[in-house]
């Protein structure tokens, strides 16, 4: 019975996040009351805060959700991981509501009340660790500091799609994306590192 209950809540959960994120990627913060939420996820105001403590926590939550759309799809590891990610992040943020909704919100938190870097701090942090692998395995340029190139990633990819978003409504993210490695790895990678593949169709939806 206990684990029916986990089933039900998870799944509750589940639903209000993927309402709260279309709405968030269609209306903005502002135009997505909770009402409107829980009658497009088909649940209870109640359901709703048991889950989150407010709009603003629901707000956090997709922010915060990106990596765990992206990370689970990879199995490629240091500087390879870190181009996969990007490359499945293009693609996907043309198409998927909870990545769009949580790049919105963190792009433009500061217009309700919000001042919150986790979701940078996430990437960041995650692609730290697939960089000390890299260094594990020769793959880094000596000299490079893991945490330098982690900031300045999650940052470039953040002007890049913005600059996108604005110029082709995202079309051209991938193109974009490819362009900022192509440039980036030679500064980064060991001259006798394993090549990094840098394939625009790599992460596309089938």
């Amino acid at each position: 019975m206990t684990d029916l209950k986990q089933e039900r809540a998870v799944r509750t959960r589940n639903l209000i996040m993927t309402a709260a994120a279309e709405l968030f990627d269609e209306e903005g913060y502002e135009g997505s009351s909770v009402t409107r939420i829980v009658q497009r996820a088909g649940v209870t105001m109640g359901a709703l805060y048991f889950h989150f403590s407010s709009k603003q926590d629901l707000a956090r939550e997709v922010m915060n959700a990106q990596p765990y759309v992206i990370e689970p799809l990879l199995g490629s590891s240091g500087l390879q991981r870190l181009v996969d990610i990007t490359l499945v992040w293009a693609h996907r943020l043309q198409t998927d509501p909870l990545l769009r909704a949580g790049v919105r919100l963190a792009v433009e938190q500061s217009r309700f009340g919000m001042r919150d870097s986790d979701s940078f701090e996430g990437w960041k942090d995650i692609m730290v660790g697939h960089l000390e692998v890299a260094r594990a395995e020769g793959s880094l340029r000596a000299g490079v500091s893991p945490e330098e190139v982690a900031q300045f990633v999650v940052g470039a990819c953040t002007g890049v799609q913005l600059y996108s978003q604005l110029a082709t409504g995202r079309a051209d993210l991938t193109e974009r994306t490819c362009a900022m490695w192509r440039l980036l790895l030679p500064g980064i990678a060991a001259p006798d590192a394993a090549t990094v593949v840098v394939d625009p169709h790599f992460g596309r939806p089938s």
